[in-house]
């Protein structure tokens, strides 16, 4: 199994962020909200649960609603 420790998981985070906001041109503002959102949470809930899988998908989904609510 991979460590994976905090800042390993935010410059992951960071690049998946970079990667999705370039491919999120054609989306509504509202869209690359939650696109970004659920980035953010993915790797939230990951670093929280010591990389549980559970809690990245919680995270993630967690973090698409909140950012679809902006």
């Amino acid at each position: 199994m991979i460590a994976i420790t905090a800042s390993r998981a935010w410059l992951v985070g960071l690049l998946t962020c970079a990667v999705a906001l370039s491919g999120c041109a054609g989306m509504t503002h509202r869209q690359q909200n939650a696109a970004m959102g659920a980035a953010v949470g993915g790797v939230a809930g990951a670093v929280l649960t010591g990389g549980s899988a559970l809690g990245t998908v919680g995270g993630a989904a967690i973090g698409g609603l909140i950012g679809n609510g902006r």
